[in-house]
């Protein structure tokens, strides 16, 4: 049993003893004691003199002695402005580090028979255009949700929803048909969803040219944007596609199976992948039945240009668009669609959207919108919001071409690796192959990390060098950590040291308590980690285990030591902090190298 628990179950029995009370689990209140205080678990007293009828010290005094009686994994304890400080024995601090040394599992959950099944939506990309920088922190925020779901011993289903139709691949399809001059990926030498990126750069050009020579005839801005030449083109190229037109969808499946290839190269690059993928062209014809079944049961209401509508307003939201006049829908009809299609696919018990906090407002409709449609599940979907990774130069758009494109961003981080690894002199001792794969890991390691450890509800700067700084809160500094540990690990081998799971110690020094005690918060971290959605506190949690190891590797000798038993500690040590690192990254998606 967990100190925590003990100590809790004392203070319960200290309680009923001491004053005949019996206390409510939330007057009982147990933390990890302060770093300028003494101790290791603090049982806090301020809540208890109410029961007590004394100060906090007499209190404190009075329970701690009673605590210390019943739970002999306690050595000592001290009261301090109302903070009762229990000091726990060496013995229990080893017990911890040979469970976390001996059982692979350590801090995980496996999967039970009565185990949630969450789906976690996430890429969701639009095929006129390849993945951004943007799109990496989405998949990057996916992925690893998805890991510590599981880690903490969830069924977890992973998904995307292709933005495979609508008007903005309409308009990649046709500058492709006017100035594309059969440009294929092929030919051209592009990565598909480039060229098809490169298309719609092309035509907004175009579109904005038409609507200053419209406006330049006496049009207004608004006339001349629903009246140019290309949105014109384009639209009819929707309306075509809906109708099913063969030449329409033709090219429509060949531009989208050029994307389809771009984005698969890219996700194996990030490491993502997906259980399930979505696609917005079989889903929308679910939503359209479910609109017009809302239109027939008078939840949604038909204007007279035949434009369906939603009448939020006494949900305290707007009136919201569900099928334009022309029948076409829109992203919210594809959303419901997707949902009840999801619903019918798997049996989940949470639905969490890993969508952009410009969304907001979308999935709080959506949720409305699904709930008066009779879903029972609707409003117990979860749009995990995140903040949008910004630029020194601003918002990334799409149609300007000023987007940080994700391969290029990949390829800058390993040349950047590389560099700073010739600079530090590492990475010497490798074969070219081995280095590069190492550039790609660290490259990937400092992207990744450098995304995860911010809140992912707050926008950020993305710095490239500053990422892949080896020193610092940063994913080389971890992998460098670890990497240093398994070279000891390998020296110890080849010295024929074995490592002993026999750790007949009688004393700890500080910092050998303080990293078992970092080691003992790895299943708390993970289990707050899945409660709150949150990587950033994963990403947190292997900086400050790392760093306290960096401190102990300074201040003690490991192979040196002439101590056999302390010898054989310190390599269990070790070897239990680099796995642990190793586990906490792995659930960030980054890779850890064995050499650097």
């Amino acid at each position: 049993m967990k100190i925590e628990s003990l100590i809790y179950e004392a203070a319960v029995s200290a309680l009923q003893s001491l004053y005949n009370f019996v206390p409510e689990k939330n007057q009982i209140q147990i933390q990890n004691t302060r770093k300028d205080l003494e101790g290791d678990i603090t049982l806090v007293v301020f809540p208890l003199i109410r029961i007590s009828q004394k100060s906090a010290e007499e209190t404190g005094k009075e329970i701690g002695e009673f605590i210390l009686r019943k739970v002999d994994k306690i050595k000592a304890f001290n009261v301090i402005k109302g903070f009762l400080n229990f000091t726990i024995s060496d013995e229990y601090w080893l017990e911890i580090l040979l469970s976390a040394y001996s059982f692979k599992d350590y801090g995980f959950c496996l999967p039970k028979m009565n185990s949630k099944t969450f789906m976690i939506e996430y890429s969701s990309p639009n095929t006129n255009k390849p993945l951004h920088l943007g799109h990496i922190r989405n998949n990057l925020l996916g992925f690893s949700i998805s890991e510590i779901l599981k880690a903490n011993g969830n069924k977890v289903i992973k998904t995307n929803i292709v933005n495979d139709r609508g008007i903005h691949i309409c308009k990649s399809m046709y500058a492709w048909m006017k100035w594309g001059g059969g440009k294929t990926p092929e030919n051209s030498g592009m990565k598909g969803d480039h060229l098809v990126g490169e298309f719609y750069v092309i035509f907004d050009k175009h579109y904005k040219l038409e609507i200053a020579e419209l406006i330049e005839k006496g049009f207004s801005k608004e006339e001349a944007e629903s009246k140019a030449p290309s949105i014109l083109a384009a639209r009819d190229l929707l309306i075509k596609w809906e109708a099913n037109d063969s030449d329409t969808m033709n090219l429509w499946k060949k531009m989208n199976k050029w994307v389809y290839d771009g984005f698969d190269i890219t996700y194996k690059k990030l490491g993502v992948d997906f259980d399930k993928i979505y696609y917005e062209s079989e889903t929308y014809l679910v939503g359209k039945e479910e609109v017009l079944r809302g239109v027939n049961e008078k939840v949604f209401f038909q204007k007279e240009d035949g434009s369906v509508w939603a009448d939020l307003t006494k949900d305290g939201l707007d009136q919201k668009l569900l099928l334009r006049s022309d029948g076409t829908s829109v992203y919210i009809t594809q959303d419901i669609g997707t949902a009840k299609m999801r619903y019918n696919d798997f049996s989940i018990d949470k639905m969490i959207y890993v969508v952009g906090n410009e969304q907001n407002y979308h999935f709080e409709i959506l949720a409305v919108l699904l709930d008066k449609l009779g879903f029972k599940w609707g409003k117990n979907l979860y749009h995990f919001s995140y903040g949008m990774v910004e630029l020194p130069s601003g918002k990334m758009k799409s149609r300007e071409g000023t987007v940080v494109d994700a391969d290029d961003l990949i390829e800058e981080m390993v040349q950047v690796a590389r560099d700073m690894s010739a600079n530090l002199g590492k990475l010497e001792s490798l074969s070219s192959e081995e280095a590069e794969n190492t550039f790609r890991m660290i490259a990937l390691g400092a992207l990744k990390y450098y995304i995860l450890k911010v809140d992912p509800r707050k926008s950020m700067m993305f710095n490239p060098t500053e990422s892949i700084d080896f020193n610092g809160n940063t994913g080389p500094f971890i992998q460098y950590t670890y990497a240093r540990i398994k070279s000891v690990i390998r020296k110890a081998d080849e010295k024929n040291i074995i490592i002993d799971k026999n750790l007949n110690l009688s004393d700890l020094s500080s910092k050998e308590r303080d990293l078992v005690k970092r080691i003992s918060l790895f299943p708390e971290t993970v289990s707050e980690a899945g409660d709150n959605y949150s990587p950033a506190v994963i990403a947190n949690y292997c900086y400050e285990l790392v760093k306290e190891y960096n401190q102990f590797y300074h201040e003690h000798s490991i192979i040196s030591e002439p101590n056999t038993a302390q010898r054989n500690f310190r390599l269990v040590l070790s070897a239990t902090v680099a796995e642990i690192a190793k586990k906490g990254m792995n659930l960030l998606g980054i890779e850890m190298p064995e050499r650097m």
